[in-house]
């Protein structure tokens, strides 16, 4: 069930829910002018609304409570000079993200409010795929700043425990060609798997479709069969590229490109299919070349454990897709998207020395 039921964004006002009948009935009434009541749930009644209203409640009061704990201890340290001026510059902008992911959360659901180019598909509302696809890109830039940050202080502590002659060691053998050339090719694949991740990752609004564009398209729900697509590996190219969804009589090539990448569901199957195939293609050459190559014994673990994700993450894939996106395989498969997501930058960390500076 979709749950655009908290029709008005109040950040601190909002805290508290309807308390009183006449608040809860003030609510439903604000709701009911919504599409998603007008398409959907016309014959839902008060207590039906007040379930799939907590939904969203508890949603948007996990996203305040995470601010919250990141905020208050963030500004009690830095207030205090108890972390390095580097460290605190990291921290407050950390911050402000996560207040800018507050607000391209309304803006995302906003746009599920109103009927402007949300029903012409199938008739079904919906969030913006674009807006979507910001809200869970700012989520993901977040996490992986956070866990980068967290690392190189994990990393700065356990360089300081050494003693001078193990961290000369250390040091001299991340600082080798062989394993800078290493390096590179992991960042970017590190990049490749941030991309992949973004284009397929499931939203909790969408906890039923299968990605960021393809979740606002419901891409995961068509073509449920691997490796083809229906009876062919790529589908005919007036399927790819549909005139329709331009909504134009005489599109141009760009647009006919541009439009389709954002609106067609079948297009934005095929791409995520191509970006999941090319990332686990260069996982597996990139552990295959750190196989042969003297490396690190930790760079080389570390990439024993993105390759061991990459597997499942794909098996995951073909699994939510030919067995029509069921709920508990769609969501271990966003589990699964994020565990490689974190062991590529763990593994990014292990080529890092800490740098000893205030």
């Amino acid at each position: 069930m979709n749950s655009l039921s908290i029709t008005e964004w109040k950040p601190v006002t909002g805290v508290l829910p309807p308390r009183t009948p006449e608040e809860w009935q003030l609510e439903f009434e604000k709701y009911k002018v919504t599409p998603e009541y007008v398409h959907i749930n016309s014959r839902m009644s008060l207590d039906d609304f007040k379930s799939i209203y907590y939904m969203e409640y508890t949603h948007r009061m996990l996203g305040r409570f995470i601010g919250l704990v990141f905020v208050l201890p963030g500004a009690y340290f830095i207030a205090r000079k108890q972390v390095p001026r580097r460290f605190a510059w990291g921290l407050v902008g950390i911050g402000g993200l996560i207040g800018f992911q507050g607000f391209l959360g309304w803006w995302m659901v906003q746009s599920g409010l109103n009927e402007d180019g949300l029903l012409a598909q199938d008739g079904i509302p919906r969030v913006n795929q674009y807006r979507l696809a910001a809200h869970l890109g700012t989520a993901f830039g977040v996490y992986t700043i956070m866990v980068l940050m967290g690392l190189d202080v994990l990393r700065k502590a356990k360089f300081l425990r050494m003693n001078a002659a193990t961290r000369q060691l250390w040091s001299q053998g991340l600082n080798s060609p062989e394993v800078k050339r290493f390096r590179g090719k992991t960042i970017g694949l590190s990049h490749m798997v941030f991309i992949t991740v973004l284009s397929g990752n499931l939203h909790f609004i969408f906890l039923s479709n299968s990605g960021a564009l393809v979740a606002g398209l419901d891409a995961g729900l068509m073509y449920n069969e691997f490796p083809m697509m229906g009876d062919h590996l790529v589908p005919p190219k007036d399927v790819l590229f549909n005139p329709h969804y331009t909504r134009q009589e005489n599109p141009s090539i760009l647009s006919l490109i541009l439009h389709n990448i954002g609106e067609n569901p079948a297009l934005a199957q095929f791409d995520h299919r191509i970006l999941a195939i090319t990332t686990f293609a260069l996982i597996s050459l990139a552990w295959l070349s750190a196989m042969r190559r003297p490396l690190p014994k930790q760079i080389k673990n570390g990439m024993h454990v993105v390759m061991g994700f990459g597997v499942l993450q794909v098996a995951l894939g073909i699994g939510t897709l030919i067995y029509m996106v069921p709920t508990h395989l769609a969501v271990t498969h966003q589990a699964g998207s994020l565990a490689l997501l974190t062991a590529i930058l763990v593994l990014l960390g292990r080529f890092r020395v800490p740098l000893l500076i205030k």
